[in-house]
């Protein structure tokens, strides 16, 4: 007894020694790579724009901040751009160390440095611009108005007004109010804006606001107009003006030489620089417990109804868009299937082949961005658009899952049914088709899973559905984790949800066999 109880000591001392020597090798690693960390940051260390040579520079893709940078890569060898769809995504990359610096707007970088007190702005500028509102070539007669009603503004101090509401020490202190006697008798502007660049355009209790917003409601004042603002991705702003989505786009948008070739610009109507943000090592990010955070992202203001606003629209699109791909997806499979089977519908059947080669050797995100901006061009209606976008989309990989089931019926059941008299419709109707049926509802289940998750790039229309709801959401707290989260959350718990209603039919159907 006294041997074994010497060898269960002896073994309790030497695993204590083994977690001992394990934590203290664990302890040793993180200071190793929190010494190479600060080294490397101390490195990589920006003070001046000369420094940025080497370096990787973080932009909002289509931005002049992008352009700039792009051309300032050329110049210095082994300097890297990595662009972000979002300024607030840079900040995000650049707070982790996946960048060195990011090069954005002023008025905005000041927004993301109030956020981030761990976030500094160099002195220097990296550029210097001018805004202005963009138009379709050869809206001339907008463009005249629009100048006109600018010109007013500017002299009147009505710009200046807006301009400080947002920047400076009068913040916060005296509004502009619209025009209670603007009917909008001479119809709607609409303006493409990506509201996610304050103080210019951001969502504030679910509205956009900001200097640009204000500049163009008092714009729509002086023209008798109504404002329509959507909001969309900004390297989107000139192609949804170009191809006649919206009338203008305000943006924080610069005049370059580029831009030129598509689009005309009005006067402009403020200056702007562009700076760099780094990391400032000597002070550390102030961390918000759960509940702060929880708060802020989803409690404050009632943020939390961007995820349901778009996660209502997320349902929507996708029953709608699986109606569509059972329906035409089921008439394809019947088409190729008799096609197949007896050679007939040569013509429908070719053109089946090439519409399932185009939608299933093709990204979703680039059909959908082909279908609004150029064979649905002139449908305002993004959620018709989405429907529509995603139905023809699923309709593709439906229609093959319906062929397979169809073919993988016994052909004898079909002799059969014909044998009985039935028609060949009556046959495949009563049945081919349930049998196929129960053979691909775990491929068709599959499917619409898949489908609920690729809505996440309505965003790129200008949508908001669930996943844009969370980039919202983003956009205003500059909090990156509780917002994707929640958004990975809701997707999951939809899809757990779905997948249990597929498994309890596909029971209740084998029990019917029985």
């Amino acid at each position: 007894m006294r041997k074994q109880r010497k060898k269960q000591w002896i073994l309790e001392i030497v695993i204590l020694l083994l977690l001992v020597a394990i934590a203290g090798g664990i302890i040793a690693y993180k200071q190793e790579a929190a010494n190479k960390q600060q080294e490397k940051a101390a490195k990589n260390t920006i003070t001046k724009v000369d420094d940025l040579a080497g370096k990787r520079i973080g932009v909002q893709i289509g931005t002049t901040g992008d352009i700039y940078a792009t051309d300032y890569a050329e110049e210095n060898k082994g300097t890297s751009v990595e662009r972000f769809n979002k300024g607030g995504d840079a900040i995000q990359a650049l707070k982790i160390g996946k960048i060195d610096c990011v090069i954005i707007d002023e008025q905005p970088a000041k927004a993301f440095q109030e956020k981030n007190n761990e976030l500094k702005i160099l002195k220097e500028e990296f550029a210097n611009e001018e805004y202005a509102v963009c138009l379709a070539k050869g809206n001339t007669e907008l463009k005249a108005k629009i100048d006109s009603a600018l010109e007013d503004m500017q002299e009147d101090g009505t710009m200046k007004k807006i301009t400080d509401y947002y920047i400076g020490e009068n913040a916060g202190k005296d509004p502009y109010v619209p025009d209670k006697n603007n009917k909008g008798s001479a119809g709607t502007l609409s303006m493409a804006t990506n509201a996610e660049f304050p103080p210019y355009e951001y969502f504030d209790q679910g509205k956009v606001i900001g200097i640009d917003a204000d500049m163009m409601q008092a714009v729509c004042d002086k023209l008798g107009m109504k404002l329509d603002i959507q909001n969309m991705e900004f390297d989107s702003i000139i192609t949804a003006v170009t191809s006649g989505k919206v009338d203008v786009g305000a943006a924080g948008m610069t005049v370059t030489e580029d831009r030129l070739k598509n689009v005309d610009f009005s006067i402009t109507y403020t200056n702007a620089k562009q700076v760099i943000i780094v990391r400032d090592h000597s002070v550390s990010a102030q961390k918000q417990s759960f509940k702060d955070s929880f708060y802020n992202n989803f409690i404050k203001d009632h943020r939390y109804q961007y995820l349901v606003t778009g996660f209502g629209h997320t349902v929507i699109i996708t029953f709608f868009a699986i109606v569509i791909g059972i329906v035409l997806g089921l008439l394809i499979a019947l088409i190729r299937t008799n096609y197949d089977r007896n050679g007939s519908l040569p013509l429908l059947n070719a053109i089946c082949k090439i519409y399932l080669t185009v939608m299933r050797g093709t990204p979703a995100v680039v059909q959908l961005m082909i279908i609004y901006y150029v064979l649905l061009s002139s449908v305002q209606n993004k959620l018709l658009v989405a429907i529509i976008g995603f139905g023809l989309n699923s309709a593709a990989y439906v229609a093959e899952v319906f062929r397979s089931g169809i073919m993988s019926v016994d052909h004898g059941q079909f002799e059969a049914g014909r044998s009985l008299g039935l028609s060949y419709s009556q046959t495949m109707r009563h049945i081919i088709i349930p049998q196929a049926f129960k053979n691909i509802l775990p491929a068709l289940g599959n499917e619409f899973i898949v489908l609920i998750k690729e809505t996440s790039i309505s965003g790129y229309i200008g949508f908001m559905d669930l996943t844009k709801g969370g980039d919202i959401i983003r956009s205003i707290t500059y909090e990156a984790y509780m917002p994707l989260l929640a958004v990975a959350l809701m997707y999951l718990i939809t899809v757990m949800v779905l997948t249990a209603g597929v498994n309890r039919l596909e029971k209740k159907l084998r029990e019917q066999e029985r």
